[in-house]
Order: structure tokens, then C-alpha cells, then sequence
């Protein structure tokens, strides 16, 4: 009978707004979001999702045509799993469908992105994990090639609406380049996690040796604060390494560090704060956690294109930092959700670290 009841409070969910009746809200405390799964949501090799619907877990299959993949749900802990699919464009998408799903009440649920990313040598290292203050969108700009840009530009990326590189003032966020999350939250987050000891290897170790001339990447993995550089172009080489630390800093106006890059939160970001605007989520309740399965730039001695294809050894699902850095992400993700829903009554309304 357990098994039973679950289903068909789905089907009347789906069958009152199929007939345009107000449906029962599902209540939602906490609503991971994840980026991409490589196959089935469990059992087989895992991408972002499958260690949260195994272990958290994550047992009911809700559906999601109007998304890139069903949601994943628990009743008992009321949390929600979303795969976003990779990409700006599908993230935006999908946080906004998820939004405006009638059958779920988001009103006071936590938003927190557990995902793996780059890592930047000159801050921490693979496996790492690293919340995040600023996002800064790395694709709104415009370019031409660095063969035809004047010899005093540092690089052919500029900024919309200006005439050279970082120029000042920086104009007006009306693009969203730049997201300041809640600073008390993630810090608040940063505190829960930052004694944790993530995994390490000998794989690990090995990977590490290689960045001998960067002291950060050459320590244990741990968990850390740092900002996000998110850009649909995966990008790689210390050229564009300094670049995005140029970029996050002239967009946050000196307050950020670049420190992980990936591809997604800026749009899931875009979706929070026009939801927020029409009272359908809270976008202060919004957490970044990327962790490190690659590093942004080459060694010492290696070209970045060498470092980037490596014969196909390094690349998506393949990274030797790709396990460890999954591992980081429930590990860490999960303790600040186990400290959110045995203090409800208190979260609930009030946001931790505010």
C-alpha cells in the first residue's frame, strides 16, 4: 500500500493541472541542482545526479517533460533533485520550468548547485570543494581575434557596450554578467564544511606533482571559499586562465576571485532572481558548491593544448579528478543539507548566517 499512495498522488497532481484545476503542492525544503547524468539515475557509472538519488536518496521519479529530465524526489526529507542538463541556456531553462510548476511550493526552499568544475592552480586543487560568493557570466562580451586586436590589449574580449579591454566605469549589470550571492549563507555553508577531509589518492597525489611551480595546487583536497566563472565555451591554458581572473575581477569590481569555472550558474541565477521577482522562489536562498575535477590550465612544461586532449584521457567523465571531485560534492553538499532540515523550524523562515 505504501508503494501505491506515492503514485497516485502523483497522477492527481499531473491530472489537476492537465485540467487546469490547482493542484496539491508538493513541499520542497531543499532543491538540488545537478547538471548532467551520463546514463540511468542509478546503478551504472555515475555523473552529477546519481550519488544524491542513491544516497541522500532521492527514491521517487517525478515527471518533467517541459525539462531536460525527470525530477527525483524525497517525501520524508522534502528534497528535490533536478538535472538541469548541461549549458547556460539549459540550466535558465529548466530552474524556470521547475519554477513555474504549479505542483511545487518553493516558497521557502534552499536552491544549492553541486557540481564538478575547473580549478585554478594558483588557488586549490583537484578534489577540492569551493563555495562560491560571486558568479560572474563569462559569455556576454564582444571579441575579435587576439591576431587583430592593438598590441597594448591584453586580450580581444571586451566587455558589451565598451571600447577596449576592462575598461571604467563598468557599466550597469543589465545583463546579469555578474551575480553577488548571499555572502551570510555561503559563508555560513563555507563554516559547516570547511573542517571536512575529503577524499585524496594516490591518483590525486600523482596529478598534483605535476603543478610543482603552484604551492595551492599541490595541497591535499579541502574545502574552501572562491568565486565561479561560468562560460559555455570550455576553455583551457594560462592565457585564458588570466583572463578569467581578470574578468571576474573587473566584474565584481575587485571583490572576486576567480577561482572554478564551469558552465551553468549564472543562468540557473538568471532564472532565481526573476522568480524571486515574481514571488515564486528566494534567490538569497541560493548556494554554489563546484568541486575540482580538472585544473584550468596546464603544468609547467606542457602546452595547454597537450594538457586539454592528453590523448582523450582528460576530458568530461574522464578527468582523474572526476570521482573525487563527485564524492566532494554530496560529502560537502549533503552535510550543509543534513544541518538545514534538522533545524527547520528554524531555517525555515530565517536564512543561516543572516
Amino acid at each position: 500500500m505504501k508503494k501505491i499512495v506515492p503514485f497516485v498522488w502523483l497522477l492527481v497532481c499531473s491530472l489537476a493541472t492537465t485540467y487546469g484545476q490547482p493542484a496539491a503542492s508538493i513541499p520542497v525544503k531543499v532543491v538540488v541542482v545537478t547538471m548532467f547524468e551520463i546514463g540511468a539515475d542509478t546503478g551504472d557509472r555515475p555523473g552529477e545526479f546519481q550519488y544524491w538519488v542513491e544516497r541522500l536518496p532521492l527514491p521517487q521519479t517525478i515527471p518533467f517533460p517541459q525539462g531536460y529530465r525527470p525530477l527525483r524526489y524525497n517525501p520524508e526529507k522534502q528534497v528535490l533533485g533536478i538535472c538541469t542538463g548541461m549549458g547556460t541556456a539549459r540550466s535558465a531553462a529548466s530552474i524556470m520550468a521547475l519554477g513555474m510548476d504549479p505542483r511545487f511550493d518553493l516558497s521557502h526552499a534552499y536552491w544549492l548547485v553541486a557540481g564538478i568544475a575547473g580549478i585554478d592552480p594558483n588557488d586549490g586543487s583537484a578534489g577540492s570543494a569551493v563555495w562560491a560568493e560571486w558568479l560572474v557570466d563569462g559569455d556576454l562580451a564582444h571579441e575579435i581575434d587576439p591576431r587583430e586586436m592593438p598590441t597594448e590589449w591584453k586580450t580581444g574580449y571586451l566587455p558589451l557596450r565598451r571600447t577596449k579591454p576592462y575598461e571604467q566605469p563598468v557599466q550597469d549589470n543589465d545583463f546579469t554578467v555578474a551575480i553577488h550571492l548571499n555572502p551570510g549563507l555561503a559563508k555560513w555553508a563555507y563554516g559547516l564544511t570547511k573542517e571536512l577531509t575529503l577524499a585524496d589518492s594516490e591518483t590525486l597525489r600523482t596529478m598534483r606533482t605535476v603543478y610543482r611551480d603552484y604551492p595551492e595546487a599541490q595541497k591535499p583536497p579541502r574545502v574552501m571559499m572562491g568565486d565561479h566563472l561560468a562560460a559555455m565555451t570550455f576553455w583551457h591554458g594560462k592565457y585564458l586562465n588570466e583572463w578569467a581572473n581578470d574578468w571576474v575581477s573587473y566584474w565584481t569590481g575587485g571583490k572576486g576571485n576567480f577561482v572554478t569555472s564551469a558552465m551553468e550558474d549564472t543562468g540557473t541565477g538568471q532564472s532565481l532572481q526573476w522568480l524571486s521577482a515574481a514571488g515564486k522562489a528566494d534567490i538569497n536562498r541560493y548556494m554554489v558548491l563546484r568541486t575540482a575535477s580538472n585544473y584550468t590550465m596546464q603544468p609547467s612544461g606542457v602546452t595547454a593544448a597537450q594538457n586539454l586532449t592528453n590523448g582523450g584521457k582528460e576530458v568530461g567523465e574522464r578527468y582523474t579528478g572526476y570521482i573525487p571531485a563527485l564524492e566532494a560534492a554530496y560529502r560537502a553538499g549533503n552535510t550543509v543539507i543534513d544541518k538545514l532540515l534538522a533545524n527547520w523550524s528554524q531555517y525555515k523562515d530565517k536564512l543561516p548566517g543572516n
